[in-house]
């Protein structure tokens, strides 16, 4: 009985010396363990434990400094409830967020709050029309997704000094509201212009995975022959001089 208690302490204090470095994990160590699926981002200055810790720098494949980091881990992932509230600053992008983990494609997003500074270094956005630039400020109350596709979701944008940079000139489109729902795998959206903006304009875009369909009434406010022209390479021109777009992709919506 005493070899017997001695093998049951032992095994004892080892499950307790396990649980202290899980409850106590540090952050760096976790960082270093998934570094692999960072794809060429790095996360520096890492302090604090993995159920709450923060990165000075995040930095991504080209180096860009991208902010800082701060999360937190709720212990109940030790039995498979992930959740966990991120928030990230810096000076071109600034996000905070709580996500739970449904299942391994399945995430729930709550609460997210973020401001892109559109045109930054670690951008490489490219559109057909150029390369959009402004402040988009976006407000997302709920959202579902699944590998990445929004399931449901409730969430608001702001385009504020949208422009879009061509080849040769810049085009001022104002500042411009989305307001976008998604149930069941469809999303439908509607965004409209405010303000005394160079273009005014509302419309409505909705899809899913299999296609999508983009419809607006857009007028440019003033002389700006650039606008004019980039407006004319989205749809027809109505008697009024108003533009009438009717996109869509995929199979048709």
């Amino acid at each position: 009985m005493t070899y017997l208690r001695k093998i049951l302490l032992g095994f004892g204090v080892v499950l307790l010396a396990v649980a202290v470095l899980l409850w106590f994990f540090p952050a760096r160590w976790a960082v270093a363990l998934i570094a692999p699926q960072l794809h060429g981002m790095q996360l520096q200055q890492v302090t604090g434990s993995v159920w709450q810790g923060n990165a000075g720098q995040w930095r991504d494949r080209e180096g860009h400094d991208l902010g800082r980091v701060q999360w937190q881990l709720s212990r109940r992932a030790l039995w498979g409830d992930v959740r966990l509230q991120i928030d990230i600053a810096g000076p071109q992008l600034d996000f905070s967020g709580n996500v739970r983990r449904i299942s391994s494609d399945t995430y729930d997003w709550r609460n997210v709050r973020a401001r892109v500074a559109l045109g930054a270094p670690w951008q490489s956005w490219l559109t057909s029309i150029g390369t959009p630039r402004g402040e988009v400020q976006l407000s997302v109350d709920r959202a579902l997704l699944q590998n990445g596709w929004p399931m449901d979701l409730q969430g608001t944008a702001h385009w504020r000094n949208a422009t879009i940079q061509g080849a040769n000139d810049e085009v001022a489109l104002g500042d411009w509201q989305l307001q976008a729902q998604a149930r069941d795998g469809w999303i439908k959206a509607q965004f409209r212009s405010y303000g005394d903006g160079p273009l005014r304009g509302h419309g409505h875009l909705q899809g899913n995975l299999l296609g999508w369909r983009l419809q607006a009434t857009l007028q440019p406010h003033g002389p700006d022959r650039a606008l004019r022209q980039l407006l004319h390479r989205w749809g027809t021109v109505g008697a009024d001089g108003a533009v009438h777009v009717d996109r869509r992709g995929g199979l048709a919506i």
